[in-house]
């Protein structure tokens, strides 16, 4: 079926993914409003008939593990699923935060097969961008790989960040990054051509959600907190981006800079507001902003940011 959706190879995965996919952190009502299955049921299925084929999420993500697996279960074959690892499901008195040990490992793994209601995980990525100490300590990548060769998880991967990302990517250990990036946030945009080059998948998070500029309609992602920064909003005005719009919207200009990001295999945006994804698709299908555009757009963001 043609949906006029752009695809990528993720990496040395082989995976073919959608440039656009779906972060379901949007179904956690500590993200936004509250959402019914009936509404996951609705937004799940019409991005897999629209064609997008990447799905990440979360134990972390509140119900969002179980609300993907109640609603798209039928069709595991459709999509390409992530989920992540570290997030405390079985951890000792006293461990906080992300832990990385391989009982917790285990144990979430578990946990997601069984909510997710599928049989393997294409990617398990480590959440909280863990620093090489924190995953030598207790052999967290090897737990990982144990679970790999077990069936469990086809590839590994590694939400990274700053300070810890090129420590990561140094590695060699990650089938995929995901990294954040937008027009307005961009200290990862050379990270994200270097994990490329390593042979890594790149999975691109917060391209209109974090940072975004002040409109009307934030596509259901206007209570993060992100939003709210005031560095990135005047940002956006310093750098006079409305000039370059073009009839856009500010968002779909957030969306499709993002998508022009050489090195992107596919960004994730959430949303369980069956409208707020079409202007999603709509935007995907567009593509990268003009050469030009993009140039320009980079110029002023470079002089504003000084």
């Amino acid at each position: 079926m043609a949906t006029g959706l752009p695809t990528r190879t993720l990496g040395r995965t082989g995976l073919e993914v959608t440039t656009l996919g779906y972060g379901a952190m949007s179904l956690d009502s500590r993200f936004g409003r509250t959402v019914s299955q009936a509404e996951a049921n609705e937004v799940l299925n019409a991005l897999l008939d629209a064609g997008v084929n990447f799905i990440d999420t979360s134990p972390d993500y509140g119900p969002s593990e179980e609300m993907v697996g109640r609603a798209i279960a039928g069709r595991r074959n459709e999509y390409v699923l992530a989920t992540k690892c570290g997030c405390p499901v079985q951890v000792e008195p006293g461990q906080q935060g992300h832990v990385y040990t391989p009982a917790n490992i285990t144990a979430a793994v578990e946990q997601s097969l069984r909510r997710l209601q599928t049989d393997h995980l294409d990617i398990v990525q480590f959440h909280g961008s863990p620093s090489r100490a924190a995953l030598d300590e207790h052999g967290a990548v090897e737990a990982l790989k144990d679970l790999q060769r077990a069936g469990k998880v086809r590839f590994i991967g590694m939400s990274g960040t700053l300070p810890n990302l090129p420590a990561q990517i140094d590695l060699g250990a990650f089938d995929v990054f995901q990294i954040p990036y937008s027009a307005l946030q961009r200290e990862h945009e050379a990270l994200i051509a270097t994990a490329r080059a390593a042979g890594a998948g790149t999975v691109i998070r917060g391209g209109v959600a974090r940072g975004a500029p002040s409109e009307e309609k934030l596509w259901d992602i206007r209570r993060l907190p992100e939003v709210a920064e005031e560095r990135p909003r005047t940002l956006w005005e310093t750098a006079a981006l409305d000039d370059l719009l073009n009839s856009a919207s500010r968002m779909e200009f957030m969306l499709r800079f993002t998508l022009s990001h050489p090195d992107l295999d596919t960004t994730i945006v959430g949303t369980a507001n069956p409208e707020h994804l079409r202007q999603n698709l709509d935007a995907a299908r567009k593509g990268p902003l003009a050469p030009d555009v993009m140039a320009e757009a980079k110029r002023r963001l470079d002089a504003a940011a000084g």
